[in-house]
């Protein structure tokens, strides 16, 4: 069976058509259009305002991950404390505030933003954008100075310092947002116009993107809106990697691939129980209805922690055990 299967599925790679392929990275993302199985034109169509502004947003986190092993691993009395896991922030500040090996990395960033900041003119940014990247940098560059000085930071500092960056944070966000709205829209206009409404009709997209932002990725917002409503809940396809695959056309085909004949399969080994069929087509393991039955529990949106989770394992304590 398996060998069958990876059979059809190499056969079918090379038919698949069209297809657009995105990988997410920090220029917007490369989209590229495949027709029959081969790549026929690669494009970064985002506008590099994006980069820019995107870029200047990211030091709250580029300190933030500079410092963190050597935060205090208890959680301090904040606004936001019940927020924050204490195992979390135990296993994140594993050096502990005693060492002073944060120093000198914070400083080398610091430079790097010093040259940003000083070349922040020559950007041709527009006003607004330029006012919020110039009042982040400084804020960066005064928290940076502060700590270095009396050598030591804590959360609450750094939440102060991210806090008062926020509001430019924000402004940042609106300007990147539309010029990825723009690059990816004007793409899509042209591709259509290229392979003609006939073909665009059956557009497959896959989005290739980390765990982290698989769900309610940017691309993917912008391009359900181009495609042919009553497919794209089928042919847009979010598919979250471990990390940034060495051929990213090869890993979205051969996934889609998978897909589109899992889809007929299902239909034809299952045809008598849509329920199993739907699970083979899906994001669900194909016992996954079957170990549900065996617990005696009712599925619910994959989405969602079942409210069972806790309660149908056999291990749980008597402590935990809920209520008859």
């Amino acid at each position: 069976m398996r060998a069958s299967y990876a059979a059809l599925k190499s056969e079918l790679i090379i038919r698949l058509s069209p297809v657009i392929v995105v990988q997410n990275d920090a220029t917007g993302g490369e989209f590229t259009l495949v027709r029959r199985g081969s790549p026929q034109e690669s494009v970064n169509p985002v506008p590099e305002l994006f980069e820019l502004a995107k870029s200047v947003s990211h030091v709250p986190q580029g300190i933030f991950s500079t410092i963190a092993a050597y935060l205090s691993d208890k959680v301090p009395n904040l606004p936001n404390a019940g927020r924050i896991d204490p195992h979390d922030l135990d296993m994140v500040a594993f050096e502990g505030p005693r060492s002073g090996g944060w120093i000198s990395p914070l400083q080398d960033y610091a430079a790097t933003l010093t040259t940003a900041r000083r070349q922040l003119g020559e950007a041709n940014l527009p006003r607004e954008l330029e006012i919020s990247c110039g009042r982040i940098l400084d804020e960066a560059l005064t928290f940076i100075r502060d700590s270095v000085r009396s050598g030591t930071f804590d959360m609450a500092s750094f939440e102060e310092f991210s806090g008062r960056t926020y509001p430019s944070i924000r402004t940042n966000m609106k300007y990147a947002a539309a010029a990825q709205i723009s690059g990816v829209e004007g793409l899509m206009r042209k591709w259509r116009a290229t392979i003609g409404e006939e073909a665009w009709k059956d557009l497959y997209t896959v989005v290739l993107s980390i765990w982290t932002t698989s769900e309610l990725n940017q691309a993917s917002i912008i391009i359900r809106r181009c495609m042919n409503p009553a497919k794209v809940a089928s042919h847009l396809i979010d598919l979250p990697t471990v990390e940034v695959p060495r051929d990213p056309i090869f890993v979205a085909l051969d996934n889609l691939a998978r897909i589109v004949q899992d889809r007929v399969s299902a239909e034809l080994v299952f045809p008598t129980d849509p329920l199993v069929a739907d699970a083979f087509k899906g994001k669900e393991d194909l016992l996954s209805v079957e170990i549900l039955h065996q617990l005696g529990v009712t599925a619910g949106p994959p989405e969602t922690s079942p409210s069972w989770a806790a309660s149908a394992c056999p291990l749980r304590t008597e402590k935990t055990r809920p209520a008859d």
